[in-house]
């Protein structure tokens, strides 16, 4: 046996274990059974944070032509209880976004990340949020193909603007490919919706922001993205993006099992206040709040997030009121079991040993990633 952990409660897909004992053997969960007391501090285990839409951290942004720097990035959020991570990519011309998948591809093959997510080019540039309009485009089928070439089985997410031309043929091309489209950046109204979710739309790329909002005589689609049991919607739970009660109203409309949290986070996480690059456009950000800088030199868009998932786990125990297993649900379970990721996710025996550890406020303690410890808790051999 690798190893042994002991914890006042495991959060398993049966339930909660208390007193639980997890044995670790070659990187892998053996069991999670109840044992007798824990002593010392009240923690819970969790699955491994999953996070889907992360655009970067330290001064990074994922694409970059230097793997190691790509790593440093990931190492940042593993610190911060990421076990498993999607990296994003933002508009960008298609032989650059070709490189780019080029370089990520190759750390997913060597286990440094796992997938990629395209934010971008097919979006609409009404809801282009920090997007470079100039470089938008349509997906048609050449399009398509290239970027299907270029990821190959390590492209794992698009998110399309499904009111654009061709974008019915490309979501189709997506899903037969194995590629989830996520429904983003777009100004479909409720019907236009509901028509891609019929084509294999799955997702919903940080719902509320860049798309109609919800008016109570034209919906928009976020009332259809919130109750079509075929779709997931990511939330950034920030404080930034959304206040708490409009996350509480999402989280109970969809319910935890169609939840994922995600950071959204770009390349000035883990490094603080100041002016960054996002793809070629320059993001000030300020008391932790990234957005656009504008030619007047006004702050504009927000320009991704600065969130870490034990953050994000943290503001939705604390601030939107959710119980630590249904925190778990929405920062592991349900997005590994939506992008077909069935090594991680859960609390079960043949699963790697990814494990959160969090108190009852929500707050990461430790991080163990395939056995190891990425980030070992105080007080807790």
């Amino acid at each position: 046996m690798d190893l042994q952990l002991t914890v006042a409660h495991a959060v398993t897909p049966a339930g909660v274990v208390d007193n639980a004992t997890i044995e670790v053997r070659d990187g892998r969960i053996l069991s999670v059974a109840a044992g007798p007391p824990v002593p010392g501090p009240t923690l819970w285990a969790v699955p491994g944070f999953v996070d889907t839409h992360c655009h970067g951290a330290v001064g990074v942004s994922f694409g970059d032509p230097d793997p190691e720097r790509n790593r440093r990035a990931v190492g940042f959020h593993r610190s911060q209880g990421t076990t498993t991570l999607f990296a994003s990519t933002v508009t960008e011309p298609l032989d650059r976004l070709e490189a780019q998948l080029g370089v990520l591809s190759a750390l997913v093959e060597s286990g440094d990340l796992d997938g990629i997510h395209l934010e971008g080019p097919f979006l609409a540039p009404e809801r282009k949020g920090a997007h470079d309009q100039t470089l938008l485009r349509d997906p048609d089928p050449d399009s398509v193909e290239r970027l299907l070439r270029a990821g190959g089985p390590a492209l794992k997410m698009i998110t399309l603007a499904v009111e654009l031309p061709h974008a019915e043929a490309a979501t189709r091309r997506f899903t037969e490919a194995g590629v989830a489209v996520a429904f983003g950046h777009s100004d479909a109204d409720d019907r236009g919706t509901a028509a891609s979710i019929g084509w294999g739309a799955r997702v919903a790329t940080h719902l509320f922001s860049a798309m109609r909002p919800i008016h109570h005589r034209d919906p928009g689609p976020v009332p259809v993205l919130l109750t079509d049991e075929r779709v997931m919607v990511e939330l950034i739970c920030d404080g930034v993006h959304h206040h708490p009660v409009v996350a509480e109203m999402a989280i109970a409309a969809a319910t935890p099992a169609r939840v994922a949290l995600v950071t959204d986070a770009m390349s000035a996480t883990g490094h603080g206040d100041g002016r960054y690059i996002l793809g070629d456009l320059e993001v000030e950000v300020s008391a932790g709040t990234a957005r656009l800088v504008t030619a007047d030199g006004e702050p504009g868009a927000i320009a991704g997030s600065t969130l870490t998932m034990a953050g994000a786990f943290e503001f939705v125990v604390r601030q939107v009121g959710a119980s630590i297993p249904d925190a778990a649900l929405m920062a592991a379970t349900t997005p590994a079991a939506w992008h077909g990721l069935d090594e991680v996710g859960q609390l079960v025996p043949g699963r790697f040993a990814d494990i959160c550890l969090v108190d009852d406020a929500g707050r990461l303690h430790g991080v163990l990633r395939r056995g190891q410890w990425v980030r070992r808790p105080a007080l807790h051999s």
